[in-house]
């Protein structure tokens, strides 16, 4: 799937495509049918460049069911010839989700075009996925026939069947239709389910892969074979180096760590960081300036997950580095550093907006430290993350940020937060925003009496109100 093209922060589209609550706020004030075309535009093309970790289909339910929106733009979708040929779930899967949200709001037409889909579509197993949680016992009993017939009779199609229900994410239709008197459902799907059963216990028994010998230098040829094939071994070796060297290998481990081969001298280091040896940052240090990229990155990944006062105290010499290094001792400054240290994170904090953007990866865990370390004249860049950021989960991070070095916060973003994307964000914004503004006060009642929101942000709410406030 190629980058979504995000439009600017200020136009409507964009508010939307990131997820933030300023979106449903515009599209409820803006002309209903401009609403409706960016919202459509935002379910048929993805707008997430992390579809695995970022929300947006209960945001983008919930504003069709607040603009009294159709589905026919959807279902174009879904109908459209390229779902033959493009069988990427990425293309459909958001629309998918979407149509979920809506079913379990009560919208019939939502779930009449997921059973329809989950008959006909490619990306079916989704769909099944999305009635499995919202349908009743009579609507997936009718679908039992239509999704078996994806899988021919014979040998490969029980296979793939099989594999198909062994791995299914949600098992209540297929549970269903093991029950089912017919011979040619019930039956077969009891016998895929006992197959996928026996070919999960073969694979716990007779595990596949090469394992190393027992000892400190078989595991180092392990890790150099892995190495050449394209296979990172290192961590796997580092932890089989934990079982097997003893004091008198030290001096053979550190000489693989200062000049072995790519794979031996990165499962080196990651050892010499475990076990905190004194020469290890140094050798870190070494790896970073002269090694490959395979060992650098190595190396400033066993960097990152020491946690001693050494480790710290060398980021604060680091941290000005113009390279990889410099930029993982932010990072440690950021986790594990001291109120001394603040200077040092907002330094690398503003360098990397400005050279690197609002969507840099380094920024989610200096936005973290920044909020940890209270660093009050952090606030604009956070706000300017926070605006510009195309991943809500960055955004969501700022907003915690925001909550701990930001005194207008709670009259600030938290207000427009209650109707973040993310439920996390929400979260933040139920315990943060001040009541005494109206939107604040019946946004709270609404997500308190939403049975689709997460728990976590209801608690959050109730925490703040209760039927005897008179406030609310």
């Amino acid at each position: 799937m190629f980058d979504p093209v995000i439009a600017p922060s200020g136009t409507l589209l964009g508010l939307l495509q990131r997820g933030r609550g300023d979106g449903t706020l515009h599209a409820l004030a803006a002309p209903r049918d401009e609403a409706l075309a960016a919202l459509n535009h935002c379910v048929l093309n993805d707008p997430r460049k992390d579809w695995q970790v970022e929300n947006r289909s209960l945001y983008y339910a919930r504003l069709y069911l607040d603009l009294h929106g159709g589905l026919e733009a959807i279902q174009r979708h879904l109908c459209d010839p390229d779902d033959l040929v493009d069988p990427d779930e990425a293309r459909t899967g958001l629309a998918l989700a979407v149509l979920g949200h809506l079913a379990s709001y009560g919208r019939r037409d939502a779930l009449e075009m997921l059973r329809d889909y989950a008959a006909r579509g490619s990306n079916w197993a989704w769909a099944l996925d999305e009635l499995a949680l919202r349908d009743d016992d009579a609507g997936l009993r009718s679908l039992a026939t239509p999704i078996l017939a994806r899988f021919p009779a014979g040998p490969e199609g029980d296979a793939d069947l099989a594999v198909t229900v062994r791995d299914a994410f949600e098992p209540r239709p297929w549970r269903l239709w093991a029950d089912d008197p017919r011979e040619g459902v019930g039956a077969r799907v009891r016998a895929a389910q006992e197959a996928g059963s026996f070919d999960r216990w073969q694979r716990q028994l007779r595990p596949s892969g090469p394992r190393p010998g027992w000892s400190v230098q078989a595991i180092f040829d392990w890790a150099d074979e892995g190495a050449a094939r394209g296979a990172a071994l290192h961590v796997p070796a580092a932890r089989c180096l934990t079982a097997v060297a003893a004091a008198e290998d030290r001096a053979l481990i550190v000489t693989a760590a200062r000049e072995g081969g790519d794979g031996a001298r990165s499962a080196a280091l990651h050892y010499l960081a475990e076990s905190r040896d004194p020469a290890v940052l140094d050798l870190v240090e070494l790896a970073a300036s002269t090694g490959s990229r395979t060992v650098a990155d190595a190396a400033i990944a066993a960097f990152e997950r020491m946690c001693d006062e050494a480790a710290v105290d060398r980021a604060r010499g680091w941290v000005h580095r113009p390279d990889a290094l410099g930029a993982s001792a932010a990072c440690v400054l950021a986790c594990r550093g001291t109120a001394g240290d603040a200077q040092l994170v907002l330094g690398a904090l503003r360098e990397t907006v400005r050279a690197d953007g609002p969507d840099a990866p380094l920024l989610w865990t200096l936005v973290d430290g920044t909020g940890r370390l209270g660093i009050a004249c952090a606030a604009p860049v956070l706000r300017h993350i926070y605006r510009e950021t195309a991943s809500s989960q960055l955004r969501g991070r700022a907003a915690r940020a925001l909550a701990a070095t930001d005194a207008s916060f709670a009259t600030g973003f938290a207000v427009e937060c209650l109707w973040d994307c993310e439920e996390t964000t929400r979260e933040v914004a139920a315990r943060h925003a001040e009541t005494g503004d109206i939107r604040v006060a019946e946004r709270l009642r609404r997500l308190a009496a939403d049975p689709a929101e997460e728990d976590e942000v209801q608690t959050a709410v109730r925490s703040r109100i209760s039927p005897d406030t008179p406030a609310i």
